[in-house]
């Protein structure tokens, strides 16, 4: 195939612009709004693109300890907990199906695969969290989607690329299951792991449904599920819910904005350390898989 013509690369260069601005102009008008005056707010009478007075008054409204500080705690708490423990699990798992011989292996090979083709439903699966005593409580974000089938798949894949003499030798040298899996497998499989211990914590993180149906009280609310209730939702926040004290709050649209700039952020920087991951970690393992 020949050379692209100047015509062809200059529509692809176009259209990338025009999808890169789409993406970008509604987060540079969220954030503008969120640092924007009272006054530049009420003359725009919604989204600002520029603001020539910026304030945080909106941040530090929201970061006073109201609802939206406990429910940040909250949710790093859960994505913290959440993403280490389904981690353990994970790998746990992926290494026990990716050896040969393993007891079991097959049947909850299949197990595993069965759980990517039916969901059990919100009501059965709302019935076995309230059996087991986890309503109203964090664990219920938690331990039911502690293990993702697709996660296993793909990291059992990634060790199975592993080369087995390197097992064997340790095998030779007195290594148990354990330690070969710390100090020889792991080690090995930084990108795998990295790539999925992002797609863990993005999930718990962004979670708002589960909170939604097993948490009763408001107090124990992740930041997701306010962001729908204030933001999605557009249900007024006062100064009751934010414990601000500024003597004028600010515009309700800024105080949204605000939350929703904090909800993205710490997604947006875990995101560029893992990236370099994802071609290796992901793409190799599914290869095999």
């Amino acid at each position: 195939m020949g050379e692209p013509s100047k015509l062809g690369v200059g529509v692809r260069g176009l259209v990338l612009g025009l999808g890169c601005l789409a993406v970008l102009v509604p987060f540079w008008a969220v954030l503008m709004t969120s640092i924007a005056s009272p006054e530049e707010v009420n003359r725009a009478g919604g989204f600002v693109l520029w603001t020539n007075a910026p304030t945080l008054d909106s941040y530090r409204a929201v970061l006073s300890g109201g609802i939206v500080t406990r429910a940040l705690l909250v949710s790093a708490g859960v994505t913290a907990v959440g993403t280490a423990l389904s981690l353990v699990a994970t790998i746990a798992l992926a290494y026990a199906l990716s050896r040969p011989g393993s007891l079991l292996q097959k049947p909850i090979l299949l197990m595993t695969v069965f759980t990517l083709l039916f969901n059990p439903g919100i009501i059965p699966m709302y019935l076995t969290v309230k059996q087991l005593g986890l309503l109203d409580s964090y664990w219920a974000l938690i331990l039911p989607v502690l293990v993702n089938a697709f996660n296993v798949i793909v990291m059992r894949a990634f060790f199975q690329e592993i080369p087995r003499e390197l097992r064997e030798s340790a095998h030779m040298d007195g290594a148990g299951e354990l330690r070969i899996l710390l100090r020889i497998v792991l080690p090995l499989s930084k990108a795998v792991v990295s790539v999925i211990g992002l797609f863990y914590a993005v999930a718990y993180w962004n979670a708002f449904f589960s909170a939604m149906l097993y948490l009763q009280s408001s107090e124990k609310w992740p930041l997701q599920l306010v962001l729908r209730t204030y933001v999605v939702n557009n249900t007024p926040i006062g100064s009751d819910q934010l414990s601000s004290n500024l003597e004028n709050l600010p515009p309700q649209i800024s105080v949204q904005m605000a939350i929703l700039v904090i909800s993205v952020l710490p997604i947006l920087f875990v995101y560029p350390f893992i990236q370099k991951h994802f071609a290796k970690g992901l793409m190799v393992g599914a290869v095999k898989g």
